[in-house]
């Protein structure tokens, strides 16, 4: 890894006061877990479930075939990974004050897990849990209890993971306070996403502030614009350059 650039990283978190970390699923991918996009990605890999994964991820799938929707997600959402360095290190820095939001696109926990307080979650969360006909809720600890399909005590309805499945929208309350941080921010770090997926990416045009970090093993359609481009271990990154602090 580059000292110097790993230095000039240091500095700029030193002498930043308003951090936002942006965030995909190459962030988690250190703490054992898949991404979606790569080669050895989800929705690369070979279905055993006789659809493609980005048909059994919709909110048509979920209600036409719940029980094939259950079990690809058991299969891949419900392992107990634990947080890694990149995790630990943004908790650092919004423990230190530097930091004031993570935007994440992961659904893991994982960002919670170490320590962060101050978490968008953009396409949801597998801890919490709702009856699409009562709405009442329910925790990943409940689901975990269960087998096939787990069903609502009250109404004995399917009830539905808190994620944004294909065909759905986003949380407009979530939006806007990314948007928001995003856009207040006077540094913002891109880390673990390739950019590709939308209306998510979409919040990084709102960026105006002074410092762009891209860390990233794979390009993005913002590399051209980062001041600094790091094609490293983003745990390796933003740990050491959180120690040199």
């Amino acid at each position: 890894m580059d000292k110097i650039k790993l230095e000039r990283l240091a500095d700029i978190l030193k002498n930043s006061e308003k951090i936002v970390f942006f965030g995909g699923a190459g962030v988690s991918t250190e703490s054992g877990l898949r991404d979606y996009r790569s080669e050895d990605g989800i929705y690369n890999s070979i279905s055993k479930y006789g659809y493609p994964p980005e048909e059994i991820l919709s909110h048509e799938f979920f209600f036409d075939k719940t029980a094939a929707f259950y079990e690809f997600y058991r299969d891949f959402f419900m392992g107990k990974p634990q947080p890694n360095d990149a995790h630990i290190a943004l908790a650092r820095l919004e423990e230190i004050g530097k930091l004031t939001a993570v935007i994440t696109q992961n659904i893991d926990n994982l960002h919670q897990l170490a320590g962060s307080k101050t978490v968008l979650e953009i396409h949801g969360t597998t801890q919490k849990y709702t009856c699409p006909r009562c709405g009442k809720k329910y925790t990943r600890e409940y689901l975990e209890k269960t087998q096939g399909i787990p069903h609502c005590e009250k109404c004995n309805t399917p009830i539905k993971p808190d994620v944004v499945l294909y065909g759905e929208m986003l949380d407009d309350n979530t939006v806007s306070a990314a948007i928001g941080a995003i856009a207040d921010a006077d540094t913002l770090i891109i880390g673990g996403t390739s950019l590709a997926v939308y209306p998510a990416a979409g919040f990084i045009r709102y960026f105006k502030g002074k410092n762009l970090i891209v860390i990233n093993k794979g390009a993005t359609s913002m590399d051209d614009r980062a001041d600094l481009l790091f094609r490293d271990s983003i745990g390796q990154v933003l740990g050491q350059a959180v120690a040199l602090l």
